[in-house]
């Protein structure tokens, strides 16, 4: 079965720019942002990379960890990271997988699971379902996934958007409306009752009996 929301996220340990690494003790309590590229020295993940790495500062503040992925050896990473500083500003700076036999990617429903070979011949377009972002949080299960195709890069400050949500969401009883921002009113979900709403989220709105919104909680 493929995975979905709320299952747990696979554990795996493999080779990484950072030396091996075990993904749940390195995850340990933390947020993870996992992403995953097709092949290294492909210009959309070039920007990508560059972008995240740039952005980390936001994603330390959260108190979320990042982890990419691409399906070649960690020896390429290290290069292809030299092109990335040089035309994005920044190189990497969290670890990134090298998942040359693609048991990652399997294990994450990236790839079909009786994909033969190793990365080795393979080009970006046979990896093209390799464009995935996980959001795993701190219980090792799931929160979100998005695949992207090759040809649009992945909106950053979307995911940093979600995870905002999520873990506002995570402390108080309330969900966030479409197009959502920090700041903006929220949602009270609907199994708390209109007496206990009056008690958590004093002078919140009723515009019909399941939708009720009020200010953000601190």
């Amino acid at each position: 079965m493929p995975l979905q929301i709320n299952d747990v996220a696979p554990d795996f340990t493999a080779a990484s720019t950072e030396g091996p690494l075990h993904f749940y003790e390195w995850a340990g309590d933390s947020w993870v942002v996992f992403f995953s590229h097709p092949k290294d020295f492909t210009p959309v993940c070039t920007t990508e990379l560059g972008t995240v790495a740039r952005m980390k500062p936001e994603f330390d503040k959260r108190g979320v960890k990042l982890l990419g992925l691409s399906v070649d050896p960690v020896d390429n990473h290290a290069k292809w990271s030299l092109d990335i500083a040089e035309t994005q500003g920044t190189a990497p700076n969290f670890p990134m997988i090298g998942d040359t036999d693609l048991a990652v990617a399997k294990a994450y429903g990236m790839l079909p699971a009786d994909t033969a070979g190793t990365s080795e011949g393979r080009t970006p377009a046979n990896n093209a379902t390799v464009r995935n972002v996980f959001i795993i949080g701190p219980d090792k299960t799931i929160k979100l996934m998005i695949a992207y195709p090759m040809t649009t890069g992945r909106n950053f400050d979307e995911i940093l958007r979600v995870i905002d949500s999520m873990q506002l969401t995570a402390k108080h009883k309330v969900a966030t409306p479409a197009n959502w921002k920090q700041g903006g009113d929220v949602i009270i979900t609907p199994a708390v009752s209109n007496e206990d709403a009056a008690t958590l989220f004093p002078g919140f709105t009723t515009h019909k009996p399941y939708l009720r919104t009020t200010k953000q909680p601190s």
